[in-house]
């Protein structure tokens, strides 16, 4: 599902119905590995996605993204992203080769026993292999804090017969936080129609354990693409609205976590909306978890409003309840400006992925 917890968390007992919302998302409680946060608007955290996205879509942009997991939950999991990138224009320089991105994640869940906060800096390279085909590349380190507040938690030693809570629990609790360095590589293959997207998150495997033993944080592999169909294209001399149709299709591994989608977008300048099918279950696989994530974004200027909500598909999923999500960004592209390169071949072909 989108979001876990590290298995330190599960090193103490902890309320039956955060169990239960654990569980999900891990899947099955005793293969608890931990897991990155995972987005349904990957367009808009592109950065998370994939580092090779940053200065790739526009001249600068900043967006903000919450994500509320679970909203039925007492405690649901909660994400915050800060992400901005951008890719500097120098006169005597062909072309745009460089972009640089910082990215700011913070995780809360329960009513604020676990937190994690990871802030990075991201650097990409963009050069043109043919006049259709380009290629960027790009690598992110990230500094990361995770950290437990005890006592709002309760354990098995605090329950009294009828469930009633108790004093205070004899669990000899250090207090301690975890602090790691995550690095990750990525590229991304792209025409003016067409994208393919790979990268790896956590090559350096970080230590989050408490206290011993060792639990890493797993490699999390990624790979998408998609295919934009348009009905009609911007560009210059011609009208600047955009009637397309995008299917996408993706694969994320982590640890002993697979996930498979679908999905197709629609833009109609300025609104995009799209419907992504997640968690897909390969013939003679473990049944899973499946989700539906509706999107919508529109656009106003600079400003990127985007939604979307997880409809639950599996019964477990629908006992606690889906995901929102909102972003909110500000982006700048300078049309003129790239159609003067375009006539010049300094530029690179616009990535078609449906961002909003």
């Amino acid at each position: 599902m989108a979001f876990s917890l590290p298995v330190a968390f599960f090193e103490y007992r902890c309320p039956a119905r955060w169990l239960l919302a654990a569980g999900l998302l891990l899947g099955t409680l005793p293969a608890a590995q931990a897991q990155d946060v995972y987005f349904s608007q990957p367009f808009a955290t592109r950065l998370h996605s994939n580092p090779a996205f940053a200065g790739l879509l526009d001249d600068y942009s900043a967006t903000l993204t919450f994500r509320n997991q679970f909203p039925t939950l007492t405690g649901s999991f909660r994400s915050v992203q800060l992400a901005a990138d951008w890719r500097p224009d120098k006169p005597r320089v062909p072309g745009q080769h460089h972009g640089y991105g910082l990215l700011l994640n913070h995780d809360r869940s329960g009513t604020g026993a676990y937190t994690r906060l990871e802030i990075g800096g991201i650097y990409s390279y963009h050069t043109r292999l043919t006049r259709q085909l380009a290629l960027a590349a790009g690598a992110r380190a990230s500094y990361g804090r995770q950290s437990i507040d005890y006592s709002n938690l309760i354990f098995g030693d605090q329950l009294a017969a009828d469930g009633s809570a108790l004093g205070p629990t004899a669990e000899a609790l250090n207090g301690r936080a975890a602090n790691y360095l995550t690095l990750g590589l990525g590229t991304v293959l792209y025409t003016e129609n067409a994208w393919v997207s790979v990268a790896g998150q956590h090559l350096n495997q970080p230590n989050l354990a408490f206290q011993k033993p060792k639990t890493s944080l797993p490699l999390l592999l990624s790979i998408s693409g998609g295919y934009k169909i348009f009905a009609n294209k911007p560009g210059p001399g011609k009208a600047t609205n955009e009637l397309s149709f995008t299917p996408v299709a993706g694969f994320t591994q982590q640890g002993g976590s697979q996930r498979w989608e679908t999905g197709l977008y629609v833009t109609a300048t300025p609104v995009t909306l799209g419907a992504v099918y997640r968690n897909i279950a390969l013939a003679g696989s473990v049944e899973r978890q499946q989700a539906l994530a509706i999107v919508a974004g529109v656009q106003a200027g600079t400003l990127r409003l985007g939604y979307s909500y997880d409809v639950a598909l599996s019964s477990l999923s629908a006992e606690v309840g889906g995901a929102h999500e909102v972003t909110l960004g500000i982006r700048a592209f300078d049309k003129l400006e790239n159609a003067f390169r375009r006539l010049k071949r300094r530029d690179y072909p616009l990535a078609p992925c449906p961002a909003f």
